[in-house]
């Protein structure tokens, strides 16, 4: 699908929605999203906090905890990519995690370069805010040419910090990445631009998600009721008792397919 379903966060991809029917009337909308990634935001703010507290008055138990954040974060992230249905759970613990890693991370930064993290918690938010703003007014849309040109661009600033890498475990740099003069501040703001226009594929994920689950949850409980309704009509035939449950259940599987090809083609049109 061209311009769908391409985001730079790995839990987020095509197949996301995939095989996902909403039940029980309970269906994907953006202030709930929008409320759990709050919550999210509320748990590793919480440990962060705690850990650069503890950086404060026990400066040698935090690589402990620092390094515990790193592994479960990346533990947590990774079932979380692989078996989506336990995002529940995982999604807080790994929200939790990386408060902790962050927290301790943050400290030993802001001990080498005074105020550096309240500027980067300040821009981040900053940024956030305008791109947030920037996407909702139509200003910018996540179009296919401009999903491709974001990606490109991330990968490439992906592969350069990867040599730079590369050549640091023989004792060089790429000097541009380090430096304070005039090209050193324009790659940094390149790079910052990038990062700030993948939220665009974010937010274009979520809006794209919510458009075709609403699509689904509402072709499904259409289904159900003509499903509910073609079982009451025939309540009192006994043959039609015998093969209405296998023959509404065989009818929601291939409806529910037929729900999630129109959803996906109806959210190709909308962000085309």
């Amino acid at each position: 699908m061209p311009g769908l379903f391409k985001t730079s966060n790995p839990a987020l991809n095509a197949n996301t929605f995939e095989n996902h029917v909403p039940i029980a009337d309970e269906a994907m909308t953006l202030q709930g999203t929008v409320n759990k990634t709050g919550f999210l935001l509320c748990c590793a703010a919480a440990t962060a906090a705690w850990t650069w507290w503890l950086a404060r008055t026990q400066p040698e138990a935090v690589a402990l905890w620092l390094w515990g954040g790193l592994i479960g974060g990346l533990l947590f992230a990774l079932v979380t990519i692989f078996k989506k249905a336990w995002a529940p759970v995982t999604a807080p613990i790994y929200a939790l995690c990386e408060g902790l890693a962050l927290g301790g991370i943050s400290m030993v930064l802001n001990q080498a370069y005074s105020g550096i993290v309240l500027q980067a918690l300040g821009l981040t938010g900053a940024v956030t805010a305008v791109t947030l703003l920037l996407y909702t007014s139509g200003v910018i849309r996540a179009t296919p040419e401009f999903t491709v040109g974001v990606i490109a661009a991330t990968g490439g600033i992906f592969l350069f910090y990867t040599i730079d890498f590369v050549m640091g475990l023989f004792g060089h740099h790429v000097s541009l990445l380090r430096s304070n003069g005039p090209w050193g501040i324009a790659i940094s703001v390149l790079i910052v631009i990038v990062a700030a226009l993948n939220l665009i594929l974010d937010f274009d994920f979520v809006e794209t998600g919510v458009y075709a689950r609403g699509q689904v949850h509402g072709m499904v409980r259409g289904l159900r009721h003509h499903g509910d309704a073609g079982v009451d009509v025939h309540r009192d035939s006994a043959p039609a008792q015998q093969h209405s449950q296998p023959a509404r259940k065989c009818n929601l599987r291939h409806g529910r397919t037929a729900a999630v090809q129109s959803a996906r083609s109806a959210g190709q049109q909308l962000t085309a």
